[in-house]
């Protein structure tokens, strides 16, 4: 249980129990031999990479995924032994991601070629790496027209063997894109066959996201990958009734003012008391991922179950509140998003998504974990 006692400082409480209900559900939804990769990427979401894969790995995930080497290397330093595949490599890291162990996502002929060149120079066979293809998100992959190109790369050298070829749905979460959604898969699933054909091997198959996972499970292939799922958040409202988000970020109110009509709070005096106000300054800021667009009473924390709008401007390491219609102290506590109010509904008040809120959450709020 999360303790609804006072806090003494700003945290962030993770519950791996609800981290747990989130895999199993997810794990449900598949065929018992259709492998789960985690994305750990970006601090886990703002929480904590290298606890979070750990209590990931003894769950028994398959594989894990970070955006960079340097995320990689640090689950390796943490003792992370199962795969991790690096989503965006940079080549000048291809040799950490050899000596570190790390599988490269591999995306157009330039990356293709340099890895191929740093694993053969270090005397590698058949090392793992991932190829991802465009089949409509328009950010990174190879095309179809590429697949011949790629096997003709792929026969020259034996220091490189395809582990996977992957894709990522654009809109998996919108049931209106469905077309859209499907023709993805139809293209991805075309790559797949035509590269089969070419290379007369067929690597394992992912397309699928939290999303995909819930949505097109005729698409699960040979494995799929969660992160938002897994950190509490199924992208619609349907959806979000089965998860539990993991995080709860807390404070405490340092102090309490009486502002007089006309006086102002804050820098710029962003707010300019038309009435006599109450405010709590709170112990958390715009370096801590509380944006400046939450202040100017768009958004707001819990203060004894009642709403309290964020007022003037978000400072760097402080907000203010106002509480003049709550009984409360200093030093009781504040809810900036939990189970209830969740991330997706604080990112709400200022037309942004749970994945901003929660991966903006500084490293120097302190995580405790819930078991």
């Amino acid at each position: 249980m999360i303790p609804n006692n006072k806090i003494r400082e700003t945290t962030l409480f993770i519950d791996f129990n609800a981290l747990e209900h989130n895999y199993n559900y997810l794990k449900s939804k598949l065929q018992p031999n259709t492998k789960f990769l985690a994305v750990v990427k970006a601090f886990a979401y703002g929480n904590d990479a290298q606890a979070v894969a750990k209590k990931l790995q003894d769950l028994g995930v398959d594989y894990f995924a970070v955006a960079y080497t340097s995320e990689g290397v640090a689950l390796r330093d943490a003792g992370i032994t199962k795969p991790i595949l690096v989503l965006h490599p940079q080549s000048v890291n291809f040799k950490t991601i050899i000596e570190r162990c790390l599988e490269p996502s591999l995306y157009s002929h330039f990356v293709l070629d340099e890895f191929i060149q740093v694993a053969t120079d270090l005397n590698q066979s058949n090392y793992p790496i991932h190829l991802k293809f465009n089949t409509g998100l328009n950010r990174l992959g190879f095309d179809m027209e590429d697949v011949t190109t790629i096997a003709s790369t792929l026969k020259t050298s034996k220091a490189v063997k395809t582990a996977s070829l992957f894709s990522h749905l654009a809109a998996s979460e919108d049931l209106n894109e469905k077309p859209f959604t499907l023709s993805q898969i139809n293209n991805f699933n075309n790559i797949c066959s035509t590269f089969k054909n070419k290379t007369g091997h067929m690597p394992w198959r992912h397309i699928c996201n939290t999303s995909g996972i819930l949505n097109y499970p005729e698409a699960h292939f040979d494995m799929v990958r969660s992160g938002i799922g897994l950190y509490g958040f199924g992208n619609s409202t349907k959806e979000n009734k089965h998860f539990l988000p993991i995080g709860s970020l807390k404070t405490l109110i340092s102090q309490i003012h009486t502002l007089k009509p006309g006086e102002s709070l804050g820098y710029n005096r962003g707010f300019i008391a038309q009435k006599t106000t109450k405010t709590a300054t709170l112990p958390i800021g715009h370096a801590d991922g509380i944006g400046r667009q939450y202040g100017h009473g768009k958004g707001y924390v819990l203060i004894n179950g009642k709403k309290a709008y964020i007022i003037g401007n978000v400072c760097m390491d402080m907000i203010m509140v106002d509480i003049t219609h709550i009984d409360c102290q200093e030093g009781d506590s504040v809810i900036l998003f939990d189970k209830s109010y969740t991330a997706e509904d604080f990112g709400q008040t200022t037309e942004t998504i749970s994945y901003e809120v929660i991966t903006s959450i500084s490293k120097r709020i302190k995580r405790v974990f819930i078991e």
